[in-house]
This record gives structure tokens, sequence and C-alpha cells, in this order.
């Protein structure tokens, strides 16, 4: 019975010294994580934060995409939502025809045929659900122009699911406004 409570008590010293060692070999090396809100992270290389809208280097308001869905299409979680209108443009050369059309057409020639308006789509919303994106970048991948990219958001914080709930294109013409006010 004296010696079971010996030995019980070897073991629970020898457990005790080994947990010590532990903590002073971490205590000594230096610090890997940052005590936030005190402190914020110097560098930003490798985070991928949720994906941004990139905008046109001439137009900051619009961004480079041409709204061909891609992006949602290939989406595996299901968190990307365009909403798209068309818009009809009329034909660039529609007076050019007009007067054509007046002109006699020879017989080994054949008549210009009319060309169609073009339907223009131009985005209205590009919502994204982050509660759902598994930050995997496929959307970002598969854009036919570069139109999307990870944002540096390290900080992006909210106490609701519908805070995450982000429209890319309104945060996008938001960050360009308050640039263009700084500068």
């Amino acid at each position: 019975m004296m010696v079971k409570k010996i030995k019980q008590t070897f073991t629970d010293l020898w457990s005790l010294v080994v947990g010590l060692k532990v903590t002073g070999k971490n205590f000594f090396q230096p610090q890997l994580t940052v005590h936030y809100p005190r402190e914020t992270v110097d560098t930003l290389d490798g985070y991928r934060g949720h994906v941004e809208l990139v905008p046109k280097k001439n137009d900051p308001f619009n961004p480079i995409c041409i709204a061909c869905g891609t992006c949602a299409k290939i989406c595996p979680s299901n968190c990307i939502t365009l909403h798209v209108k068309k818009v009809t443009e009329p034909a660039p050369s529609a007076k050019k025809e007009d007067s054509a059309s007046q002109e006699p057409v020879q017989n080994n020639q054949k008549a210009a045929s009319p060309k169609k308006p073009k339907t223009k789509r131009v985005l209205e919303a590009f919502e994204l659900n982050y509660n759902y994106c598994s930050l995997c970048g496929l959307c970002a991948q598969s854009c036919p122009l570069g139109g999307l990219r990870f944002s540096k958001n390290v900080y992006l914080a909210g106490v609701s699911p519908k805070e995450f709930e982000i429209d890319l294109l309104a945060r996008m013409r938001s960050q360009s406004q308050i640039a263009k006010e700084e500068n």
C-alpha cells in the first residue's frame, strides 16, 4: 500500500516535470501569434480573404467583370450570385447601312444583311455569401479576365450570418469612393 502511494507520487511529479519542460521551451521561443486587437499583423503575404472584384484601371468604379457567370457556375459551395441586366445597344453602323440601302444592288453582290443590335450584359450586383465560401479559389482561377482576387480583409468580423453576405460590387465602389476622397 505504501509502495503504491510512493510510485503514484513519482508518476505525478514526473508528469509535472514533463509539462513544465514543454511550457518552459515554448515560453522562450519567439511569439508566432498576435494579441488582437492590441496588436495587428504587419505582413499579409499569403493571406486569403474573401474574393473581391477587381476594378478597371481607368475607371475604378466599374469592375473588369463582364458578368459571364463562370465564377458562379464553377463555385462548389454555390455562394456566388450575379444579378445581371441585359442592355441592348444600337448597331454601330446603322447609318452606313441606311445610305447603302438606297444604292442599287448589282447582280453579283449580295445585299448587306442588317446588323443586329448588340446585347450587353451589365452587372448590377455581385453577391457573395461568405458563410458558405470554402476559399477554394476556383472562381478567381476560372475568371477569363482576372476580375476576381482574394482580399486582404483580415479583420472581417460580425455577430450574425447576415453580416457575411457581401455585395462585392457595392463594396468595390465604396472602396473606390474612399480612395478618391483620400486623394
